[in-house]
């Protein structure tokens, strides 16, 4: 067992007390500060009784990858089976395909199943574990208004050994995890020790989504849970207890595709998509939820080889998000807590530098590759809505190119689709498949040839004039959020 330590973790979302159980259960003390004051409620009652200020995304669709459901079933067991307790859905896109598209269902093709549910009946089960967790405690309504100091051990960088809560109270640990999410206030924080401020990368956000929720049979699969079609993306998402999401994704810029905040306009415009339509025949629970967000930050606290700051370590979000349009958030967040709980095994008595230094690796090897993947991938769509949008040609991406012949070769060839399954689910790096041997060469004969948009749909002016926009412009803005983990 690693030496034991006393944690502070700042923020209790998913990451946050995810992150706590794991840690406790290796026989660390952990203290939990979550700002939002609300007890989580049963599952059962959650998505109507539970809101959380300090959560944007709280109520909005989201879609766990098959890589969060492996590493929760093979660290958190118990939550897991709390979680399917709950109703949350075993969802194995693989397994519900026709037999004609998969070539059959083989060993080891279980693989890509996935378990998920709407944010607050997820949330509520883990929050509950944790709370039930022996060396774990959870301060609700406790934000944190400074970082407290120790002893520096290197010159002109602060040493943080705690943090004072709202209400004064000082709370000594040996680490502090910055578990905080998005809006992380760490560089402000950081700020008012006087520290250097962090590295960070940020990207445009550029995407806008119009979403509701259904209930009823959960209805068949008929195409892939993300479809690319002229000026927009759809996303079927299935969740808890009967539940589910639709979506429209489309450029922030594209201002006539704002009537489909009218939820008659949305669904006619829904309508037109075969692939898709038939998610809407069932009870809406919700109406139009139009939300725009900002893109992907990575933030680094080492900064050429030297921490800015020593005893605090960012996790998840608060290190490195991604836009919520590949729904990669969860999972890179839980992978992340399992490499933090794996650093302090491995530290045992190590002095705070290597601690950060390590922190900065482990990060580096096992979240910024998919940063990186992300970003390239969700700046090449918005780059094609765009070009949709003003109808100027966008400029030949072949990274790009190869992403759509491997989609639109997942219908021709049962590899092919695998293959996009292994990286839509988190399971493998775009690079590491198509390092396979043969591998680009499949991609190309099973869908180079490929129309830019091969799902069946309509062209912009069908979309446009299905959903009752003339092309004009809607001037009312949207508001701004992240979401769909």
């Amino acid at each position: 067992m690693p030496d034991a330590r006393h944690v502070l973790v700042v923020g209790g979302g998913l990451n946050g007390l995810l992150a706590a159980m794991l840690l406790a259960r290796d026989g660390h003390r952990v203290t939990v500060v979550e700002r939002d004051p609300a007890e989580p409620p049963e599952p059962a009652t959650a998505w109507e009784d539970w809101q959380r200020r300090g959560c944007a995304q709280f109520r909005l669709p989201h879609f766990m990858q098959p890589r969060f459901r492996h590493l929760l079933e093979a660290e958190l067991p118990d939550v897991a089976d709390a979680l399917v307790a709950a109703g949350a859905l075993r969802y194995d896109v693989l397994a519900a395909l026709p037999a004609a598209v998969t070539g059959g269902i083989g060993d080891g093709d279980d693989r890509f199943a996935t378990l998920t549910a709407r944010r607050p009946v997820l949330e509520a089960v883990v929050a509950r574990a944790a709370a039930a967790e022996p060396g774990v405690r959870v301060r609700r309504g406790s934000a944190v208004r400074a970082l407290l100091t120790g002893q520096a051990v290197l010159p002109a960088v602060p040493h943080v050994a705690g943090a004072r809560a709202g209400d004064g109270e000082e709370l000594r640990a040996d680490l502090v995890v910055d578990a905080s999410g998005r809006g992380s206030p760490l560089p402000a924080l950081l700020t008012d020790l006087g520290a250097e401020p962090p590295a960070e990368e940020q990207e445009e956000g550029g995407f806008v989504y119009y979403s509701r929720h259904f209930t009823g049979p959960l209805p068949q699969i008929r195409g892939p849970v993300q479809q690319w079609y002229d000026s927009v993306s759809i996303l079927t998402l299935p969740a808890d207890n009967g539940t589910w999401s639709v979506t429209f994704v489309g450029s922030a810029r594209d201002k006539p595709l704002r009537a489909l905040r009218d939820p008659g306009s949305w669904t006619a415009a829904m309508r037109c998509y075969p692939l898709a339509a038939h998610w809407i025949d069932a009870e809406p629970i919700t109406g139009v939820d139009a939300f725009g967000g900002i893109g992907d930050r990575l933030r680094r606290l080492v900064v050429d080889g030297r921490p800015v700051v020593t005893g605090v370590l960012a996790l998840g979000d608060a290190a490195a998000f991604t836009n919520p349009s590949l729904g990669r958030g969860a999972s890179i967040g839980l992978l992340h807590a399992v490499r933090l709980r794996e650093l302090l095994r491995a530290a045992g008595g190590a002095d705070p530098v290597e601690v950060a230094l390590r922190w900065a690796q482990d990060t580096a090897e096992s979240v910024e590759p998919w940063y990186r993947a992300t970003v390239r991938t969700s700046g090449a769509r918005f780059a094609e809505l765009e070009s949709d949008r003003t109808g100027v040609p966008a400029a030949r991406d072949e990274s790009w190119a190869l992403v759509k012949a491997m989609t639109a070769g997942t219908r021709n060839d049962p590899t092919v689709l695998r293959m996009l399954l292994e990286v839509a689910g988190l399971l493998a790096l775009p690079g590491e498949v198509l390092s396979r041997p043969g591998a680009i060469e499949r991609v190309w004969t099973a869908g180079g040839d490929a129309p830019r948009y091969p799902l069946p749909g309509p062209d912009r002016t069908a979309l446009l004039a299905a959903a009752g926009s003339s092309g004009k412009p809607h001037s009312r803005p949207l508001r701004p959020s992240m979401w769909l983990s």
